[in-house]
């Protein structure tokens, strides 16, 4: 979404945390760039100019601003509806695609040529994929030093430098100082080995809503809300850790990684940014679809209702595939039973957390004896054997046409189920589970083309509707009811 002039003008000036991430300003006086909620004195107009990402105010020749701290905006929406081929390649970049291959290699997997790669970042981003990544890996790298207490090593190693000496100077290139003075300059000091930090997002923010649709479908032994306090396994290359996410201040969540490999923050960060769709942009999702009179009173009662992502894709196709022709209760019970039988013992002091989730390997040749139909643990069996080949994958060079098609050529995996997973595994805006029966009945036949590319959010406000009584669900008999459950498996 290409913002003009005034508009950025007009948010600057207002501190609009709206706009927080969406573009960045470029004080020719000062030489930095800063957030639009800068709380520094605004300066003139004719002295800054306006950048659609923090990568193309540092090509610009601006350093980052120590005040507004650009490394803990949101995150770049550039995936809304601008240029699905961006949204993908900031994904990889985000997972360290540059890191071994390149910019060719990157746009190989995304199934173009490298120099139409640099020219849509340039269009979209104002900057080409080496500038990003490594603005990124700079402000991420701050991030760090900023908000924890590891070791000045541990954090060049996280945040994707290859040794210490360039780290060091790429800070003394971009903040003149280098980044042990950096974290001498802060102001407080976390606890020795803490890895807690604040997540950024747009508000406004349903987050009582989002974090209730996830525990109705929280899998036991694995994963656990209290309050409003979600906590989970996770699995990294030095073994098993666990991590809580929960409300910060206004603005921002607060993850809490407890985990021996610090290397791989920065990816789990990532992770729980789409698990809780924190780059999203309620603003222009809503003015896109409140314009359908079914949708207009669902955003006003819950403005700001995300589509809840995935920690990891192929938990929750297994849990979509469980979740076929029953309950979302009988289906969490059913997944709790998988854990129990074929995930990972975990030795963690936290109570309700037992377990990590079945790697696809350990799935692809279970007897599977938790009480489902013979022919849905072959398709558990079968979808994991696709996982573990590589047949199927979740990460962002997969286009969401095609990785439905490879789904549904799985036995037992039919549009809902193919969809469902796309909307959560693939964090893919536009995933609409037509055949879903409360979706059908609400929608009374309507057309959705209307709601592209945001049918994801559609789906979720219509089960959130239902669920809260706004939404009349119309029945074969023809009559109609409130209903009170909704939301797929």
């Amino acid at each position: 979404m290409q913002l003009s002039h005034n508009i950025c003008r007009s948010a600057r000036l207002a501190r609009d945390q709206r706009f927080d991430g969406k573009f960045f300003i470029g004080v020719r006086t000062t030489g930095v760039y800063c957030r639009p909620i800068c709380p520094a004195p605004s300066p003139k107009e004719q002295n800054v100019e306006y950048y659609p990402s923090a990568a193309a105010a540092a090509e610009a020749g601006y350093r980052p601003c120590l005040r507004c701290r650009p490394e803990c905006s949101p995150g770049t929406p550039a995936w809304l509806g601008s240029s699905v081929t961006v949204s993908r390649a900031l994904r990889l970049i985000s997972e360290g695609a540059l890191e071994n291959g390149g910019v060719d290699a990157l746009a190989e997997r995304l199934g173009i040529g490298s120099r139409h790669l640099r020219r849509l970042f340039l269009e979209h981003l104002g900057a080409t994929p080496v500038t990003v990544a490594q603005t990124r890996r700079l402000l991420a790298a701050k991030k760090l030093i900023d908000e924890t207490a590891l070791p000045l090593t541990r954090i060049a190693i996280a945040s994707g430098f290859g040794s210490i000496r360039r780290f060091n100077s790429a800070f003394l290139e971009t903040w003149g100082r280098c980044p042990r003075d950096m974290r001498r300059r802060r102001e407080k000091t976390p606890a020795s080995g803490s890895c807690t930090l604040e997540l950024r997002y747009r508000p406004p923010f349903e987050w009582g809503a989002l974090l209730g649709f996830i525990a109705g479908r929280a899998i036991r032994g694995v994963e656990s809300v209290s309050g409003d306090i979600y906590r989970r396994t996770i699995m990294t290359g030095h073994g098993p850790g666990w991590l809580a996410v929960r409300p910060a201040d206004k603005g921002a969540l607060e993850l809490a990684v407890h985990s021996s490999d610090s290397t791989e923050l920065l990816a789990i960060t990532s992770r729980v940014r789409r698990m809780f769709d924190l780059d999203a942009d309620p603003q222009a999702i809503a003015t896109h679809l409140r314009q359908d009179s079914l949708l207009r009173p669902l955003l006003k009662a819950r403005p700001g209702l995300r589509v809840p992502g995935a920690w990891d894709g192929f938990e929750v196709g297994v849990r979509a595939i469980l979740g076929q022709q029953v309950s979302v209760a009988g289906a969490s019970t059913l997944a709790a039973r998988l854990v129990e039988e074929s995930g990972q013992p975990v030795p963690l002091d936290i109570e309700g957390l037992t377990h990590t989730f079945p790697e696809p390997a350990v799935l692809a040749r279970a007897d599977l004896h938790i009480g489902i139909p013979a022919a849905r643990a072959e398709t558990i069996r079968q979808f994991a054997c696709a996982v573990a080949s590589g047949e199927i994958a979740f990460d962002a060079a997969v286009d969401s046409r095609a990785f439905q098609e490879k789904l549904r050529s799985l036995p037992g995996i039919g549009p809902w189920t193919a969809e469902y997973i796309a909307m959560r595994a693939l964090s893919d805006p536009n995933a609409f589970p037509a055949t879903d029966l409360v979706l059908k009945r609400a929608c009374g036949g309507r057309e959705t083309e209307s709601w592209q590319p945001w049918r994801a959010y559609a789906a979720m406000h219509i089960w959130q509707g239902a669920k809260d009584g706004r939404v009349d669900v119309l029945h074969v008999d023809g009559k109609s009811r409130r209903k009170t459950a909704a939301g797929g498996g």
